[in-house]
């Protein structure tokens, strides 16, 4: 009789395995070779168990650059797989249609959501966490407000204020002393100081020669740190450190009582301000957003009332819009001009165009109405916006199943996520120039600029979230940037290291570290 055995010969060892066993080992090495030979292939390693995770991790100090290799390795669209006992599976897409669909189109499906809100909870009920009728209402507001001439009035005088009295000195001493300066430090400390002043009409000071620690200013740096590391983070380890009060978590809570401290205060000064007409003065040159909003009658949905926490909320949504954003963008563009002196040459040459013959050749502060004229400016923040828009990257969420134009299926399960910061080094989008800097692509033939559509340009965000203070944001930028480029010469520390950070908002991860020296004596 036979045996039922299969005998298994193993170096100096004699294994007796059922047949079907050998079998089993067979298939399992088949498996094996070709999911590992398939792996070596893919985008990223689908482990199993763990998924893409650990793949994706061993590029995590440079994130933006994984995603778009990816991005290109898979046609703009791919399924990220999680480990299988977190929830983590997130549909990632670069593709403008995609884009279109979710915040244009068929954005009633689309909202921020509850997990957004979770993640972003220090933000309140403010305009970027709110849906619906409070979203409605926080914008019809504030779209009212930021767009009344009197806060236009308010915004060109308190902006060449502080270009005057704030970073042409800081500049100038700098310069005096030979030093290195950080001037994305210094373009964080001047936005932070112009939106206190347009949102509640206070200057914190926060821009001048002995560069001095405001604890609200920190406050916000680590909410944010804090905020990215709920989004790579599960919900269930993130909400665990809550709960310990560790980790970022920790520094979460304090960042917050500080942020909560510091805006009451303002609303509570506000208050004892108007009602002791100490800020009547200055209406006729125009008023701060706060003020407006506690003399102006306002009408909200559902009867939402304005009480200090829509204030709060109000004031710190648009105080990390106004100071981030703008100084990611001015820092990215004042580094992509030095590194470009082509570029630096066609602005300079432009902004002599605009200046009255007989001031040529001096110190000169610009305000935001004359850089209208600065086309080609223009062009170039909006190609530094292209190349590093200040928030790198969207996620969002079904509220019912829905197919997307690119063809994948989405329910309310699914997480999908988009990187502009990927999205602007796309070929398919902006051609094979697409990772160059060329300001030139945003100039039509009639020397205007080239409208893109926002759902392939989405730094300012695409449908009916379009920011509302986009021209806003511009008018300070140009001001900025024609006084800085007109006034001063900036050199590159030698061996800085320029690169991305890791965070919600795109700032340099070693800050942007030059020396500078006036143009004129």
């Amino acid at each position: 009789m036979k045996p039922s055995l299969f005998t298994f010969i193993l170096p100096n060892t004699t294994m007796k395995l059922p047949f079907g066993y050998f079998e089993l080992i067979l298939a399992l090495i088949c498996y094996f070779s070709f999911f590992f030979y398939r792996q070596r292939h893919a985008a990223l390693y689908d482990w199993p168990l763990l998924g893409m995770l650990p793949a994706f991790t061993r590029g995590a100090g440079k994130v933006h650059e994984r995603c778009t290799e990816i991005f290109r390795q898979t046609g703009g669209t791919f399924l990220f797989k999680g480990p299988w006992f977190v929830h983590m599976d997130m549909l990632a897409t670069v593709n403008p249609y995609d884009v279109h669909h979710i915040m244009s189109s068929n954005f009633l499906n689309f909202p921020k959501g509850n997990e957004f809100r979770e993640i972003f909870e220090v933000l309140g009920d403010g305009i970027f966490n709110s849906d619906n009728e409070l979203w409605r209402s926080h914008r019809k507001v504030t779209n009212a407000l930021i767009n009344n001439q009197k806060f236009f009035r308010f915004l060109a005088r308190m902006n060449t204020e502080k270009l005057t009295n704030g970073l042409v000195p800081v500049l100038n001493n700098v310069a005096s002393r030979g030093v290195v300066v950080d001037m994305q430090d210094v373009f964080q400390r001047l936005t932070f100081d112009t939106t206190c002043m347009f949102v509640t009409g206070y200057d914190p000071g926060c821009l001048s020669v002995d560069f001095k620690d405001v604890p609200f200013s920190r406050a916000m740096d680590e909410a944010e740190e804090a905020i990215f590391v709920r989004h790579v983070l599960p919900k269930g380890v993130w909400k665990l450190q809550r709960w310990l009060g560790v980790g970022k978590e920790k520094k979460l809570k304090k960042a917050w009582e500080t942020l909560d401290d510091v805006i009451y205060g303002l609303i509570a000064r506000k208050r004892r301000d108007l009602s002791d007409g100490v800020m009547s003065k200055n209406e006729a040159m125009g008023v701060d957003i706060l003020t407006s909003l506690l003399t102006e009658k306002q009408t909200y949905s559902d009867g939402f009332k304005q009480d200090d926490k829509f204030l709060r909320d109000a004031i710190l949504n648009i105080m990390i819009a106004g100071r981030d954003t703008t100084s990611s963008s001015l820092t990215w563009f004042l580094w992509l001009v030095m590194s470009h002196p082509d570029v630096e040459r066609k602005i300079r040459d432009e902004i002599n165009t605009i200046i009255p013959e007989y001031e040529l050749g001096k110190p000169r502060i610009f305000e935001a109405e004359e850089t209208n004229k600065l086309i080609y400016m223009h062009a170039a923040f909006c190609e530094a916006l292209r190349l590093y828009p200040p928030v790198p990257f969207q996620h969002k969420g079904p509220v019912k199943p829905d197919v997307l134009p690119s063809g994948y299926r989405v329910d309310p399960n699914t997480k999908i996520m988009f990187s502009l910061y990927a999205m602007g080094r796309m070929e398919t989008i902006w051609g094979d120039d697409s990772v160059e800097f060329k300001p030139e692509r945003w100039i039509t033939e009639n020397h205007t600029i080239r409208h893109e559509p926002s759902y392939k340009f989405l730094s300012f965000n695409a449908g009916p979230r379009t920011c509302i203070g986009k021209q806003v944001a511009f008018n300070q930028m140009k001001a900025v940037g024609a006084t800085i480029l007109h006034n001063y010469n900036f050199k590159m520390v030698k061996g800085h290291v320029v690169a991305p950070n890791v965070s919600i908002i795109l700032y340099m991860k070693h800050g942007l570290k030059v020396k500078v020296a006036p143009r004129w004596t």
